[in-house]
């Protein structure tokens, strides 16, 4: 043992102390804990509302893949996890979580094989029902076998494979996933998600959009009402689906659903959170809060924000039922709120519990979108029928990394009334040393009244409790400095193949297949080609987790683009791309090379072995630590053998979430040696 222990001093890593901080699903946990006895879990640095933390009760150490939503199982301190597999995939799972147990025994598998779980709800009969992207079914948790408790309630609803009014097959549906709520009288809605973004076709469109039509609409709210009793039968093998009918229409996707206890009750809140369509546009569209009514239409794809006409709809709406839909139609309703754009609403929920008598009754809007308006939960004081209380223009909301911290809700109209709200969870952007960018997608409250939430980007399960004393400071924002934006982008400038490798994507790729869809990339009429070239780059380097310079296998640019991992393969459509179109596979590696070639040096790759290699800064004489780069992790080396520190070499400042902050050197750290071998 003292041996050892002298080997792995001398090569700088000896084996960590309790109290050292570990990293888990990205974040950095220390000794500090939130929450209470068996229910106190390490506590991870997200910037939240005084008097709350966050505990971390789960991670991708338990093997989670990418959770989707979690339900306490009732009169038992037990929970169902949906966990969704991935995007384009049937492996998801439902599973059962025992916070009580030991780290990484927490989780067991109760389902698998199951397409694209996500919904979970207990039914007014105090059953679980989860749903599937086709059906709604309900089952026993906590049975020896609990697939032979499985009953199904519905099962043809519109999911991954569908096929068009027109014909077109659609092997992948835009918004296939089922949300769903029950009321007090068992009355069972559920989200049918718009087949598209947008819905459109090649111009000019003259006639509405054709999934949206009709009983069987998508971009719609299902409604389902049970026999008498209040409790749907289970079908069996020949039994035709329950009748529904179309609650409400022009609804893109409703992930985020929520009843007032009182509703249906004349004049309680049902309440939606719209995710809307995609424009590059930073602050346009807006999100929704829609108070659902039944037969209103709520726009989509023909308005968005308030009242804005989309223009590709505009014959549409000169005639015929939808005239004047966004303007002066009875059967439009506009949104009761606005959001923060490209919030991505994904779980709403009004809050009843005794551990935070501050939040009882007021709403709790988790927005998922990976953009500066997203990762955070919204507390919004709400009326005795259960809607947000409006205010007068300008209503302002933040924005997490920008130069302009917080931004007025506005339409083309200028500034618009909007209700206001509170932050439960203000700074979950990303930062070196401490944590991931989060993403919150489904949320429920306890028994106890803790709430608890899921987050698919990282993998992880998060309790939320009472917290004692003044809140740590907010963290700071922390993306890629302007000065690396520029020295990255000077080595492409430098290098004549990288040149024409970034010309090659920016023509082929970028403006063939990507703008428009999520960003504009700052593209400007009126530029140069080369001005493009720069403009695209130094977009794309300025994306958290897009690049990894010397290393494409990591970051997300080709990790989407090759559709590998739980994300959506973009562009949509894009599985397709490298049969139909000439070119594409090829393409696909030049984006690997320009990636692996742009910084100067030799790529070499972290060797096997213990989890972490740290690495040190270049002036501090005392050797501080920078940080630690997992094992399989590839480093640009410019010095294989440092000149100024002998049996180190130093590479290229890692463009990644592993420095630790604490360093400023621009050009390079130093790592010993031996840690590094040739990439294969």
């Amino acid at each position: 043992m003292g041996v050892a222990a002298v080997v792995a001093i001398l090569l700088g890593f000896a084996s960590p102390a309790a109290s050292e901080p570990v990293r888990k699903s990205g974040y950095v946990v220390g000794t500090e804990t939130c929450g209470s006895g068996d229910l106190a879990f390490p506590r991870v640095q997200i910037d939240m509302k005084a008097g709350f933390c966050a505990g971390l009760v789960a991670s991708e150490e338990e093997h989670l893949k990418f959770p989707r939503s979690i339900i306490q199982v009732p009169g038992r301190d037990l929970f169902v996890v949906a966990d969704m597999g991935g995007w384009g995939r049937n492996d998801g799972r439902l599973l059962l979580l025992d916070p009580h147990a030991a780290g990484g025994q927490r989780l067991k598998e109760l389902l698998t094989g199951v397409e694209y779980p996500f919904g979970l709800v207990i039914g007014p009969d105090k059953k679980l029902y989860a749903s599937t992207d086709e059906t709604i079914f309900r089952f026993d948790p906590l049975a020896d076998n609990p697939r032979g408790t499985l009953e199904t309630i519905i099962r043809h609803m519109p999911g991954r494979r569908i096929t068009l009014p027109d014909g077109t097959r659609i092997e992948e549906s835009a918004h296939p996933l089922k949300q769903f709520v029950f009321d007090r009288n068992g009355r069972l809605f559920v989200n049918v998600g718009a087949h598209s973004d947008d819905c459109i076709s090649p111009a000019p469109i003259t006639k509405p959009c054709a999934p949206a039509e009709g009983p069987s609409a998508m971009a719609a709210i299902w409604l389902f009402t049970p026999p008498s009793g209040g409790v749907f039968a289970a079908l069996k093998a020949n039994d035709p689906d329950p009748p529904h009918t179309i609650y409400a229409r022009g609804l893109r996707n409703s992930m985020a659903l929520a009843l007032h206890p009182s509703f249906p009750d004349a004049g309680y809140a049902f309440l939606q959170g719209e995710n809307g369509r995609d424009l590059p546009d930073l602050f346009k569209p807006n999100e929704e809060i829609n108070a659902i009514e039944q037969g209103k239409h709520y726009g989509w794809p023909y308005c968005y924000d308030l009242s804005t006409p989309s223009p590709e709809f505009k014959l549409v709406l000169l005639s015929g039922v939808y005239k004047s839909l966004c303007t002066g139609n009875a059967l439009y309703k506009a949104p009761f709120s606005l959001l923060p754009p490209h919030g991505a609403p994904l779980a709403m929920l009004y809050y009843h519990g005794t551990k935070f008598p501050e939040l009882e009754g007021k709403l709790l809007v988790g927005l998922h979108g990976y953009r500066p308006t997203g990762s955070r939960v919204l507390i919004y004081d709400v009326d005795d029928h259960g809607f947000p209380k409006p205010a007068p223009a300008p209503v302002r909301y933040h924005v997490s990394c920008a130069a302009d911290p917080t931004h007025s809700f506005q339409t083309d109209a200028g500034d618009v009334a909007a209700a206001p709200f509170d932050e439960l969870i203000a700074g979950w952007h990303r930062v070196n040393g401490a944590r991931p960018q989060g993403a919150p997608v489904g949320m429920t409250i306890a028994e106890d009244g803790a709430i608890w939430l899921v987050e698919d980007k990282n993998q992880t399960i998060i309790r939320i409790d009472r917290a004692a004393g003044d809140p740590p400071p907010p963290l700071p924002c922390d993306t890629r400095s302007q000065a690396l934006i520029d020295q990255l982008a000077g080595f492409v400038a430098k290098d004549a193949q990288d040149r024409i490798r970034l010309t090659t994507l920016r023509k082929n790729l970028v403006e063939k297949h990507c703008v428009g869809c999520h960003s504009d990339f700052g593209l400007k009429e009126g530029q140069s080609d080369a001005d493009k070239d720069a403009t695209v780059l130094r977009f794309m380097l300025s994306q958290d987790g897009w690049i990894f310079p010397g290393d494409p296998t990591s970051g997300k640019l080709r990790t989407r683009l090759r559709g590998i991992g739980a994300e959506k393969l973009m562009p949509p459509g894009g599985e397709g791309l490298p049969k139909t179109e000439p070119g594409y596979a090829a393409l696909l590696t030049t984006v690997d090379l320009l990636v692996a070639k742009m910084v100067p040096g030799t790529p070499m790759r972290i060797k096997l072995g213990l989890p972490q290699r740290k690495f040190f800064a270049k002036t501090d004489k005392t050797n501080k630590e920078c940080g630690e780069i997992p094992a399989a992790r590839v480093v640009v080396v410019t010095q294989r053998n440092a000149v100024d520190k002998p049996g180190f070499s130093r590479f290229f400042r890692p463009a990644d979430p592993y420095l630790n902050g604490e360093c400023s050197d621009d050009d390079g750290y130093y790592i010993r040696q031996e840690f590094l071998v040739p990439v294969q």
